[in-house]
């Protein structure tokens, strides 16, 4: 394991923590509450609970994925097309989770405005347009990465 990309996977880890913590304390009181606020219709609570839990998968799927992208620099295969792939997935990944949250935010601002807290709101709108944004930057990096690869493979056939 090289040492420039092991500090990238320590943090990697360190970000799979926070939200791990969350999704074994956090979600279950918060999608209880959920139903709590919507008795009238009592699937909704699953639904939440449902669509929180896909979330972490994807997130947890991207760190994952952004971990065998520092594994191909380490083995310095990062300009191939394993690379692209796991760029492409994690894109994919990001934009899973923005339309989840775009799903879910009726339900999170009904939560805000009940319990008075619009940080609750403003969280959730965050966290939509990281999501989006960082399927951007994926996007982009992916296309730049397709880019080189086909400039070093036409420079491989030239010589």
């Amino acid at each position: 394991m090289k040492r420039e990309t092991l500090f990238l996977k320590v943090v990697i880890f360190l970000m799979a923590i926070p939200v791990l913590a969350v999704c074994i304390f956090v979600v279950p009181p918060l999608t209880t509450f959920a139903g709590e606020l919507i008795p009238k219709i009592p699937y909704l609570q699953y639904v939440f609970l449902f669509a929180l839990y896909l979330t972490a998968i994807a997130y947890f799927v991207a760190l994952y994925q952004a971990l065998r992208l520092l594994s191909y620099i380490d083995r310095n295969i990062a300009f191939s097309e394993l690379s692209v792939k796991a760029l492409k997935n994690i894109k994919y990944c990001a934009l899973i989770i923005s339309g989840l949250y775009v799903l879910c935010m009726p339900i999170i601002m009904f939560m805000a405005e009940v319990d008075d807290a619009p940080g609750l709101g403003a969280l959730g709108l965050i966290i939509t347009f990281a999501s989006f944004v960082m399927a951007v930057f994926a996007a982009v990096l992916q296309k730049l990465l397709k880019n080189a690869i086909d400039i070093k493979s036409e420079n491989d056939l030239t010589v």
